[in-house]
C-alpha cells in the first residue's frame, strides 16, 4: 500500500535544497545580528541611580559608577548588595534582549540549543 504525502511533505530533493537553503539564510542573519548585539552597550540602575553600570552585548562590564552618598564606611554590605544587584540586572537585559532579537530572526522556532 502507497501512502501519499500532502504536497509539500517529505517531497523530493527540491524540497530538502529550499529548506537548506532557508536554514542557512536563517543562519547568516542569526551570526550578523548577534554581531550587531555584541557591539550594543546598556546602560542599567540599581539602588535607585545611585549605582549605574555600562555593559556590553558580550557581557563585559565596561563602566561601573557608584554616587558617593552611598558610600557609608560603616555600611559596606549595602554597597557590595547594590553593585551585585547593578551587575545582575545588567546581565540580565543583555541575554533578554539578545533572545528577543534572536527569536525575532527564528520566527518563534523553539529549537533546543538555538538560544
Amino acid at each position: 500500500m502507497k501512502v501519499r504525502l500532502p504536497k509539500g511533505m517529505g517531497g523530493g530533493p527540491s524540497d530538502m535544497n529550499s529548506m537548506i537553503r532557508q536554514a542557512q539564510k536563517m543562519q547568516e542573519q542569526m551570526a550578523e545580528k548577534q554581531a550587531e548585539l555584541d557591539e550594543r552597550e546598556y546602560d542599567v540602575q540599581a539602588g535607585g541611580g545611585v549605582v549605574a553600570v555600562k555593559i556590553k552585548g558580550t557581557k563585559e562590564i565596561l563602566d561601573i559608577t557608584i554616587q558617593p552618598e552611598i558610600i557609608d564606611p560603616d555600611d559596606v554590605e549595602t554597597l557590595q548588595d547594590i553593585l551585585v544587584a547593578a551587575v545582575n540586572e545588567a546581565i540580565k537585559k543583555v541575554e533578554s534582549t539578545n533572545e528577543q532579537e534572536m527569536s525575532k530572526i527564528a520566527g518563534g522556532m523553539n529549537v533546543p540549543g538555538m538560544f
